[in-house]
């Protein structure tokens, strides 16, 4: 469970604006099939897939080892709405969050608070990017 991507996912990650070295922030992980596959593309960069469920956090790291082990990917179990980077921790370049009902509307008072803390989270460039686009939107944060 959670090895594969789906195409659905597959085609979210052909998406991104990956590159080298970039720093990738992904919120609602789940087991972290997206992770990996975003971290196997940016080289030297790293990813930081953060979930709110302990037990998907787990299966996460289980699955997840290898990149964990080369440094190109950390977890953390935490709510979008409380994400902080640690001190010292680096800014990130692009966020994703994929079926986050804070970020597509659902939610749309807990989406402001999200919104909040990604400002704080991504360098002054950092982008945020939802599904719901063909296959992807990009979300403005400074509204």
């Amino acid at each position: 469970m959670g090895t594969e991507l789906s195409p659905r996912l597959r085609a979210i990650v052909d998406a991104l604006p990956l590159s080298n070295g970039l720093r990738v922030l992904e919120i609602g992980c789940g087991p972290g099939a997206m992770a990996r596959a975003i971290a196997q593309r940016i080289g030297d960069g790293h990813v930081l897939a953060i979930d709110r469920s302990a037990k998907v956090i787990a299966q996460a790291r289980a699955l997840s080892q290898e990149e964990i082990a080369a440094g190109r990917l950390s977890l953390r179990q935490i709510a979008a709405e409380e994400f902080e980077r640690a001190p010292g921790e680096a800014s990130y370049d692009i966020a994703v969050a994929i079926r986050v009902g804070a970020l597509d509307g659902r939610y749309p008072e807990a989406g402001r608070r999200i919104r909040r803390r990604l400002v704080a989270a991504l360098s002054p460039q950092g982008r945020l990017f939802i599904d719901g686009g063909d296959p992807l939107r990009e979300i403005a944060l400074d509204d």
